[in-house]
């Protein structure tokens, strides 16, 4: 039903549809500022930061799902592999993409010796919080994101 593949430069326009169609679901849309010259340059120019496995139907040839991941340091536990998104477009949900995709990131830390995987789950997420509970996975309580934008960052450094 469907075919794993790593992803390609010329994927990219589909992917940012999934990654804004992502956004929409988390009602955040506003917040994507990724466009295709930076996915260009941080996924496939001189130095990538990130990799993409792409869950294409078998059938149409459609990229129905997608994960991006990249590498963390964890001064507690090594070389972490961190699930960015996993993303399944909505008609695609609850037919094995997103297991075949997670599955696939798993296999991909155990390759590049990491000692885990790590990503995020938003708390009212119950379809996400439930499929990552199948796995056994720990979810944490206590732990608060923190980031800066660009330009607050610049603006403290003037």
């Amino acid at each position: 039903m469907y075919t794993l593949r790593e992803g390609k430069i010329e994927d990219l326009p589909r992917v940012l549809e999934l990654i804004n169609e992502l956004a929409l679901y988390e009602k955040a849309p506003e917040q994507v500022t990724n466009t295709l010259a930076m996915m260009e340059e941080d996924g496939f120019g001189k130095n990538p930061v990130f990799g993409t496995y792409l869950c294409v139907k078998d059938e149409t040839s459609e990229i129905v799902g997608l994960a991006i991941y990249y590498y963390r340091y964890s001064t507690w536990k090594g070389r972490r592999i961190y699930l960015e998104d996993l993303v399944v477009t909505q008609s695609e949900r609850g037919n094995g993409a997103g297991k075949l995709l997670f599955d696939r990131i798993m296999k991909k830390g155990l390759e590049e010796n990491c000692t885990g995987m790590m990503w995020q789950v938003l708390d009212w997420n119950e379809p996400a919080i439930n499929f990552y509970r199948k796995y056994g996975a720990t979810l944490e309580a206590g732990w608060l994101n923190a980031h800066l934008q660009e330009y607050e960052i610049k603006q403290i450094l003037d």
